[in-house]
């Protein structure tokens, strides 16, 4: 009987180690400080409301007077159906916090407003808020220093008012950054925002297209366009990056269509006062309005709505996102963007707990396009000029 239990014991011995819990790797925090990093969280950030509740511009930035020479601007252009500033309100709060001036124009009224008259409803809100804000001693956007970031139908956005900056009197933007852009139209009738003549995008401008692995061949095929069609930009100041998911520990990382959201609920747009809506002139008839298909969400557009509203920030929106930015902003408003890409920390993604590395970002230069390209046509007559007939020798 002695034995039997001494035996018994000494299993359980044996077996306890194998029933100890294993705890997986966890995902790098988001720095302290510098790119993606933390940043000073005493600060109390200003959040404000511009317009009227049809047409309002949000405005974010940090308590207190701003620099003598101005606080860089950031203009935020939201995916379509995602008018409210919470669903990106971490990155926004991060980018306050590190002295932007983040404008959040609402240029689309769901079910009301068509994609092809965002871009336009987008240029008449920043210029309105830029021209409020330049006297400010708070505020002060400094024109020099001008950023676009925009996600899903916010990068065509963000690409139009690039290319249309001359000719509507808004600041020449530094750095176009679209991240997983999409909702671009094939052509003027059809349902998406239409690309203005992206070739005017000024040749200063740092442009950038970011996209992630899953559900990818959209974002890449509309991050491709984007870059193609700025040709005035030379190809060293263009960059494509792919964010890499990683289930290596836990919770995993996926690189989705909307996994540059990050709910922030104090950033919640409902909060935040608008000015009421100018009183109508009882005598002037009501503005007309026609309804057509495409103000309306399809399915799609739902489904990614629902999940935008459920991100949360994690380590792609730090170090993929965030950083990548950051050391973008940085490059384009030093004035030598070319140097971005020899930058060892943009495709560093940090280390798991355990020490293995995360799935670093994959950055491309896009090629130039080829000379062929660009040769003229043949003429008429040289295209029907028969070819000489080979001479024979004797």
């Amino acid at each position: 009987m002695r034995l039997k239990a001494c035996l018994v014991l000494g299993a359980l011995l044996v077996a306890a180690p194998l029933c100890e819990p294993a705890f997986a790797a966890t995902p790098p925090n988001q720095p302290a400080d510098g790119p993606g990093g933390v940043g000073n969280r005493s600060l109390s950030i200003v959040k404000r409301a511009l317009g009227r509740p049809s047409a309002a511009t949000f405005v974010f930035y940090s308590a207190g007077a701003a620099p003598t020479e101005g606080r860089p601007v950031v203009v935020f252009l939201h995916a379509w159906g995602a008018p409210n500033p919470q669903p990106y309100g971490a990155w926004i709060d991060h980018l306050a916090r590190a002295g932007y001036l983040v404008l959040f124009p609402r240029f689309q009224e769901v079910n009301r407003t068509r994609p092809a008259d965002a871009t336009g409803n987008a240029e008449k809100l920043v210029k309105a808020a830029l021209a409020e804000l330049e006297s400010d001693p708070d505020a002060k956007p400094d024109p020099k220093r001008v950023a676009l970031i925009g996600h899903l139908a916010g990068a065509p956005i963000a690409a139009n008012l690039a290319a249309d900056a001359d000719s509507t009197g808004l600041p020449v933007p530094r750095l176009v950054f679209a991240i997983m852009p999409g909702g671009i139209a094939s052509d003027a009738k059809s349902r998406g925002v239409v690309l203005r003549d992206l070739s005017k995008i000024p040749s200063e401008t740092l442009v950038i297209t970011v996209i992630g692995d899953r559900d990818a061949r959209a974002a890449d095929l509309a991050a491709k366009r984007l870059l193609r069609e700025a040709s005035g930009v030379a190809p060293e100041r263009k960059l494509f990056i792919r964010a890499l998911s990683d289930d290596h520990g836990f919770p995993s990382l996926t690189a989705t269509l909307t996994s540059p959201g990050a709910v922030d609920t104090a950033y919640d747009g409902g909060a935040i006062k608008l000015p009421p809506e100018p009183p109508k002139d009882p005598k002037q008839p009501p503005t007309p309005f026609k309804w057509s298909a495409d103000m309306s969400l399809t399915g799609e557009q739902t489904t990614l709505l629902a999940q935008l509203n459920n991100s949360r920030a994690d380590s792609l929106d730090y170090l993929a996102y965030w950083k990548t930015f950051d050391l973008a902003a940085a490059a384009a408003f030093g004035g030598d963007a070319t140097t971005l890409k020899a930058n060892p920390r943009l495709s560093d993604m940090e280390r798991w707990s355990d020490g293995w590395p995360v799935k670093r970002l994959v950055v491309e230069t896009p090629r130039a396009a080829p000379a062929a390209a660009h040769a003229p046509a043949p003429t008429p007559a040289a295209a029907t000029q028969p070819k000489p007939k080979p001479v024979r020798r004797p």
